[in-house]
């Protein structure tokens, strides 16, 4: 209570004053109305955004393509019209003061390429190149035409990205950090976390219906001050798609290898100022290994309404229910991975999930300023048997927290300098808890083939709760320069009752019921100049942290003390060009180098098992490129590429065992995509893809004494239309039929191990689509 007493007391004192500022400023101003079209389908475009410059006065269309900017300052000027996926357009105006101006659009179709446009850093609509960090973007054009069976076939092509598949639909990432299970990622639908801080879960694009989303955004480093903990390797913002104008009704059927089959439904339309839109996803597999079986149930609904004139209301609801035969990777010995891959150890490994959003936000946007005000509510539920603790520490857990939460900003914009501030505030409060049995596994040669439940070792109850304002300003002191400042205010915490009672000794141990709290400022600063229109370079300075999850601070195991783990705090340091040149050749480049001190790292035992210790400092360090280009018409070739050296910079995790100066076990160097799409001019519709990726040789120990050599996939895609509405569309991954390990990893105890990649598989898709 007392803290959040504290942040509406800064909040409203943030207002107050930049109302007197603003009142300071006065200019003769008009308005700019009109409509937004797709040329090929005409019918209205929502979600378009329209800049007025140089004032930078914006909108954005509603379901019915309508836009409306106030505010826009008398004299000569250019109004902008930009889509992902379509071809901006631009129109000169002079503005009389006090008067009316009525512009209306028709955007063509453009073939796919990163976007100019980006939400996450500010949570609305910006110029990318007015951003001062390093953003990924995928829309839902390339979504719906990769069609991907997991994540991972469409994120990889951002640069720096990397997600593996462990089983089903299950992932871990890598941006800017090895790839791992740590809570070093912010995982966003609509802006909203997927997961409370305190329960993280490594898995949360599986909760996420990405498949029918609108677009993914990748935010790589610790983002802009809108966002606190978890946000230190990246942050993952899913967008839903919003009502369509018309009438629509879709129908995509996929079936493949190994028994895969998805069933993807949507059904939208807008009437008045209401629009609806609702999206279910069934998915199910047999598993290309024994007892690997999948199967996803997702629903979204969304609801948009206007309320009168500037302010309107965006409702979403998700849920997910997955049931995963073997919760992991599922690793197995050498011999195993190249004569007789699909051989599984831990067929009694299970994970399954339950996942509940709904959050509605209301946004009121004035002729300069914007207020948002966004509760929700969330419930998480998951119960596994982990198939990587099978041989040294076996369990049987179930996790659960329900969250009710709010995010709130107040942005105001000022004539003077093209200044813009953002205030605001994210509230979290999540109870939930974890109660976990001991099994006692059978295990017939290599294969554990049943279990019995033994003694219970875990049961408590946590809650975690959070507070955290935060400001942001930008300013132009000159025409082409752009100044973002932040800072960040994190006040986090976990109330802990043991139900079971201290344990101080054994492979179980429990601590006493305590309150932790975690108080941190993060500050934030980047500057970009736009040399010319298309060319601009950036750079920035982000610091933030991370507060332990509750799995790694109560969660004890045989660990002296865990609930004295402390924050990850980070520095990450980049500067960046970007541009596009003669709208055929698009490029991006970032340097960066993020160190970590009190980094959250597992020691690996000689065993095999793992304790969460504080590490001195790590060290990421690294370039990542994308370059697309458009040879000539119905041609296109887009490349990614990163380097990368994540070391051990200060570790010292036994007083015998200095690993200082080792790279991290489980982080290649190097990351590569490239893809050739080939989309006739004459053929409307029909595109066919050549898609090659390259993962890096990487260390499998910490000792750095065993290695990956890497690996290289190619995969082929293509889709035609059919008839009006209907289309059919395959794709062949894995195309040379490669042996590969989507994970590797050494210990004393068990040798070499790898994790299995899928062999090659074909997928058919037939696709109804009607307007």
């Amino acid at each position: 209570m007392k803290r959040a007493i504290i942040a509406t007391r800064w909040l409203s004192a943030s207002l107050f004053a930049m109302a007197l500022w603003a009142g300071t400023v006065v200019a003769q101003t008009g308005r700019i109305e009109g409509k937004v079209y797709a040329d090929d389908r005409e019918e209205p475009l929502a979600g378009v955004m329209v800049v007025v410059r140089p004032s930078n006065r914006s909108g954005i269309t509603d379901a019915h393509g309508a836009f409306r900017i106030t505010g826009v300052p008398a004299g000569e000027g250019v109004v902008l019209a930009r889509y992902l996926g379509r071809e901006s357009q631009q129109v000169s105006v002079t503005m009389p003061a006090g008067g009316l101006v009525q512009i209306d659009f028709s955007l063509k179709q453009a073939v796919f390429r990163l976007s100019d446009i980006v939400v996450s850093a500010s949570r609305e609509e910006e110029r990318k190149m007015e951003i001062p960090v390093a953003i990924g973007v995928v829309d839902g054009g390339a979504l719906r035409a990769a069609q991907p069976s997991h994540p991972a076939e469409i994120m990889n092509r951002m640069a720096g990205v990397w997600i593996n598949v462990t089983q089903g639909e299950g992932h871990m990432a890598a941006i800017r950090q090895p790839i791992s299970t740590d809570p070093v990622y912010l995982y966003l639908e609509d802006g909203i976390p997927a997961r409370s801080t305190g329960f993280f879960n490594h898995n949360a694009l599986y909760e996420i219906n990405v498949p029918q989303a609108d677009r993914i955004e990748v935010t790589k480093g610790p983002a802009t001050a809108l966002y606190g903990s978890d946000a230190i390797g990246g942050v993952i913002n899913v967008s839903t798609r919003a009502p369509s104008a018309r009438p629509q009704v879709g129908l995509s059927l996929d079936g493949g290898a190994y028994k895969w089959g998805r069933a993807l439904a949507t059904a939208s339309n807008s009437w008045g100022g209401t629009g609806l839109r609702a999206d279910v996803n069934l998915t199910r597999s047999d598993g290309w290994r024994r007892a690997t079986d999948y199967d996803r149930q997702s629903g979204t609904v969304r609801w948009d309404q206007q309320v009168g004139t500037g302010s309107r209301l965006k409702t979403v609801a998700t849920a997910s229910r997955i049931d995963q035969q073997t919760a992991g990777s599922s690793a197995v010995s050498v011999s195993d991975y190249l004569n007789n891959p699909t051989i599984n150890y831990t067929p009694i490994s299970v994970r399954e999930v339950k996942a509940v959003r709904i959050s509605t936000a209301f946004e009121q946007e004035g002729s300069a300023h914007q207020f948002s005000f966004t509760p929700y509510v969330r419930y998480d539920w998951m119960r596994v048997i982990p198939n990587w603790t099978l041989t040294y520490d076996p369990q049987d857990y179930t996790t659960q927290n329900k969250s009710v939460g709010a995010l709130i900003k107040y942005r105001r914009d000022l004539s003077l300098l093209r200044t813009r501030l953002v205030v605001g505030t994210d509230v979290d409060f999540s109870p939930g808890g974890q109660h976990e049995n001991v099994i006692v596994p059978v295990r017939t040669g290599s294969v554990f083939t049943s279990y019995t439940a033994g003694q219970q070792t875990y049961d408590y109850d946590v809650t975690f709760n959070g507070v955290s304002p935060y400001v942001q300003a930008e300013l132009s002191p000159i025409a082409r320069l752009r100044i973002n400042a932040g800072l960040r205010w994190d006040h986090t915490g976990y109330d802990y009752t043991n139900n079971l009672g201290l344990l101080t000794t054994g492979r179980w141990r429990r601590p006493a019921d305590t309150t932790l709290s975690y108080h941190h400022v993060s500050p934030k600063i980047g500057v970009t100049y736009e040399f010319a229109e298309g060319f601009n370079v950036f750079a920035s300075v982000r610091h933030g942290f991370r507060a332990p999850s509750q799995g790694q601070l109560f969660r004890q195991g045989s660990a002296v003390n865990t609930v004295a783990l402390q924050p990850i705090k980070v520095n990450d340091y980049e500067a960046g060009i970007r541009g596009r040149v003669a709208s055929r050749l698009d490029y991006d480049v970032t340097i960066y180098s993020l160190i970590k001190t009190n980094d959250v790292l597992s020691y690996v035992r000689t065993d095999g098992s793992t304790e969460p210790v504080n590490a001195g400092r790590t060290s990421h360090r690294g370039i990542e490129t994308a370059v697309g280009v458009q040879m000539v018409p119905g041609l296109r070739l887009d490349v990614s590429y990163s380097y990368a050296k994540h070391r051990y910079d200060e570790w010292q995790p036994r007083f015998n065992v200095d690993l200082s100066g080792n790279e991290i076990q489980s982080a290649p160097r190097h990351i590569g995509n490239a893809v050739i799409t080939i989309a006739p001019v004459q053929l409307k519709g029909a595109r066919l893809c050549f898609e090659a990726s390259r993962i890096g040789s990487y260390w499998m120990d910490q000792e750095n004494t065993h290695k990956y050599s890497g690996h290289n996939l190619f995969n082929l895609r293509g889709s035609t239309p059919l008839v009006a509405g209907l289309s059919l569309s395959g794709r062949i991954m894995n195309l040379t039929n490669k042996r590969y390990a989507e994970m590797s990893s050494y210990t004393v105890a068990r040798g070499e191990e790898f994790a299995p990649g899928m062999p090659r598989r074909v997928y058919l898709t037939v696709q109804y689509d009607f307007h």
